[in-house]
């Protein structure tokens, strides 16, 4: 008789894995359902970090420099002819990092510098109250895109 476990293509949450605790040096099994809830936990992209800003027309605002993802929120106190939005320097950059942006207000003509990345696909040339968007970068291509 074998003692190998066979093997499954398909397994339900009530299944269990096996796993080594290595504090206390022993094989020991946890249903699917907890191990999936614990990579989840330990592994999950933290929530990106709140960069507030109150610009008037003609600033730019410089997106925080380091590897993490950012929501900027544009609280200016009315409509903004023209805005710029620098976003991090491309040797700080990490693969899959988001910067989401919302305005309380309208930004008639905004422009987005790459700050050395190769290209900004998709950035908004406008930016309405009530349309935020979404960068993220891919560092195989040194491109943030829309999303």
């Amino acid at each position: 008789m074998s003692t190998r476990p066979s093997i499954q293509s398909t397994f339900s949450n009530s299944d269990q894995v096996i796993i080594y605790s290595g504090t206390n040096q022993d094989w020991r099994s946890v249903s699917a359902a907890t191990f999936l809830d614990w990579i989840n936990e330990e592994f999950a992209a933290p929530d990106p970090i709140t960069q507030r800003n109150v610009p008037v027309s003609g600033d730019t605002v410089a997106v925080t420099d380091t590897g993490d993802s950012y929501w900027l929120l544009l609280l200016p106190a009315g409509t903004l002819a023209t805005l710029s939005i620098t976003l991090p320097a491309v040797a700080n950059c990490v693969d899959g990092q988001t910067i989401n942006v919302t305005s309380s207000q309208t930004i008639t003509a905004l422009t987005i510098n790459n700050n050395g990345a190769t290209d900004v696909i998709g950035e908004p040339s406008t930016m309405g109250a009530t349309s935020p968007f979404t960068l993220k970068f891919d560092k195989t291509s040194l491109t943030w895109y829309k999303i």
